[in-house]
């Protein structure tokens, strides 16, 4: 029998939900690329329920404990007093969030003897040292393509809030004003914009699907180049380097996972090749950008504005700066965990479970670690 160690964020301070705004959520039986979203032989949760926290546990006490495993779940993931840190010598698998990682340093990877699998519900598993994975015989798996959507919606919405300075907006309604030169001084149309995408996978190519009606100029920056007639069907512009795509768009979007090929891609020379008064929204990872670059870049206002779902530490501490710099729209990292996304990434993960008590291989696209190296979408995603 396993141990499993499951890290996830704090239940709503008003408690669990008794009941929800809506009744149900739309099934997706497959992803926009076609590839089919999980099948667990069984779920054990109710579709657009609160899973992602404490109390809702991913839907697994049931199935696990049923078959004699011990589930632990907590938040408490930080420092060496934490649960984490104390029940995570004996543990078997590791469970966790993007929205609330449990960091595997190389520190707890020699502390995790018995450690064979870390498990993301979600997309990214930049929270686990790789290359101590790769070390150790573990395996890392996510669920690909859960979420993809999710975070691409939350992408366009900041876009659209940024251009039409929506957040200020809505503030002077909150105000009981009436500002209307306050709300628009800094407002635009989206329609004309170039927007360009790092990273046209799964999420970045969503985005540019979404915003092609909206009668912008798109462009992208990857690694391999998309096919001529994905291309064509956008109207997309490639660019061999991200230079050359930052000094002709007025919206960036992020979209890359976090490897060393884009720790700190948007430095200071970077944003500085940037037009004036462009925009970054930022749904992958925190360390993509200079923190402190960006709060600079804000205050003096060649950049018009930021924002985006992902810090570093995650949760952020109080005095983040990107908590107070002007023209934000910060958010907690929620993108991918909505009630909708909850439902796949939490049957995905039992679908991982599944197939590896049952000694089966895992969905190639859900692997990340395996054999001792890069595997599966980690091979394709990210480098050591």
């Amino acid at each position: 029998m396993a141990k499993i160690l499951c890290v996830l964020y704090d239940d709503p301070v008003n408690g669990y939900p008794t009941s929800y705004a809506r009744d149900a959520v739309p099934e997706i039986k497959v992803y926009e690329d076609g590839q089919r979203a999980p099948t667990p032989k069984a779920i054990d949760f109710v579709p657009g329920h609160l899973l992602g926290s404490v109390t809702g546990g991913l839907g697994l006490r049931k199935f696990l404990e049923d078959q004699g495993h011990t589930f632990v779940v907590t938040s408490d993931k930080d420092g060496p007093d934490s649960v984490f840190e104390q029940e995570l010598p004996d543990a078997d698998i590791v469970i966790s969030q993007p929205f609330w990682p449990a960091y595997l340093t190389p520190a707890r990877f020699e502390k995790a003897k018995k450690l064979k699998l870390a498990l993301t519900a979600g997309i990214g598993s930049d929270h686990v040292d790789l290359e101590s994975a790769i070390k150790h015989g573990v395996t890392v798996a996510e669920v690909t393509g859960s979420n993809s959507i999710s975070v691409a919606e939350h992408a366009v919405m900041m876009i659209l809030a940024l251009v039409r300075n929506y957040l200020p907006a809505h503030e002077w309604v909150e105000k009981g004003g009436w500002n209307i030169a306050d709300c628009v001084e800094r407002s635009y149309d989206l329609e004309g914009m170039h927007v360009g995408t790092v990273a046209a996978g799964r999420i970045g190519l969503a985005v540019l699907r979404r915003l092609k009606p909206f009668q912008t100029h798109l462009h992208y920056y990857q690694r391999h180049r998309l096919p001529e007639a994905v291309e064509k069907e956008l109207g997309l512009t490639f660019h061999p380097t991200v230079e050359d795509m930052a000094e002709v768009c007025d919206i960036i979007t992020i979209n890359a996972p976090l490897h060393p090929g884009t720790l700190n891609m948007f430095n200071d020379a970077m944003l500085a090749k940037m037009k004036r008064g462009a925009y970054i929204v930022n749904t992958a990872r925190a360390e993509i950008c200079s923190r402190d670059g960006i709060v600079r870049n804000l205050q003096n206002g060649h950049l018009a504005g930021y924002a985006g779902d992902v810090w570093f530490p995650q949760p952020a501490p109080k005095d983040h700066p990107w908590r107070t710099m002007p023209y934000q729209g910060m958010t907690p990292h929620m993108s991918g965990t909505s009630l909708s996304a909850q439902v796949r990434y939490a049957a995905g993960t039992r679908e991982i479970l599944e197939s590896w008590f049952e000694k089966r291989p895992l969905r190639e696209e859900y692997v990340i670690v395996d054999g001792g190296k890069l595997a599966g979408t980690g091979a394709k995603a990210y480098t050591v």
